[in-house]
């Protein structure tokens, strides 16, 4: 994604208001911008840094791309092989997957196939030495079986769930880090007196930089 001109994204900015019936104080309430660098940017005047791209277009539900390139006429014929799909503060025993508690905002993957996705936000650095950074968003294929040495999401004695890579052993579940932090160490439990639910397969990692 190439960034666009300070006009196309105050375009975007008042379609995206107008399409979701708020106005500047809305959006600046929402998202902790001060009020007079929200109307530079909707003026034209100047360009908001990345993370304030990424937090609107969590806000609107839309791409960033939806802000920062120029949109097609309302009635053009577009190709988007493309899936909005809920990020997932954390996810949680008790609620549901996709639970409005746990979901703080939207991404878009390319990725098809059939499958139910997810995005997940990284916490801690239990996987860092995989590039998997805290902050990071990781794209979740959801299903409950995952290969010996795949990257899952695991919920553990209905806590909250876990990203590591999975191995088994009949009924000995071994959840392992891959961190440069030696306070994180391999995780073993009898599936039989700990329940064990593998929630997804992580497919892919979109870096926040």
């Amino acid at each position: 994604m190439s960034l666009g001109n300070k006009e196309t994204m105050a375009k975007n900015i008042k379609r995206l208001m107008a399409l979701n019936q708020v106005n500047a104080t809305d959006v600046c309430t929402a998202l902790g911008f001060k009020a007079p660098t929200f109307s530079d940017w909707v003026n034209a005047k100047t360009y908001p840094r990345i993370d304030k791209i990424e937090a609107m277009s969590n806000y609107f539900g839309v791409s960033k791309a939806d802000l920062v390139e120029e949109q097609l006429p309302s009635n053009a014929i577009s190709y988007a092989p493309t899936q909005r799909i809920p990020i997932l503060g954390r996810i949680s025993a008790g609620l549901p997957l996709y639970a409005e508690e746990q979901i703080e905002g939207y991404t878009y993957t390319d990725l098809n196939h059939g499958g139910e996705y997810f995005a997940l936000r990284v916490h801690g650095d239990s996987m860092n030495a995989i590039r998997i950074y805290d902050g990071d968003l990781l794209i979740i294929r959801k299903q409950d079986v995952v290969e010996d040495g795949e990257i899952a999401v695991v919920m553990v004695n209905d806590d909250e769930a876990t990203v590591k890579c999975w191995h088994r052993r009949e009924n000995i579940v071994m959840l392992e880090p891959k961190s440069t932090n030696p306070t994180h160490q391999m995780q073993i439990y009898d599936a039989k007196e700990t329940p064990i639910r593998v929630i997804g397969k992580v497919v892919q990692n979109q870096i926040m930089y």
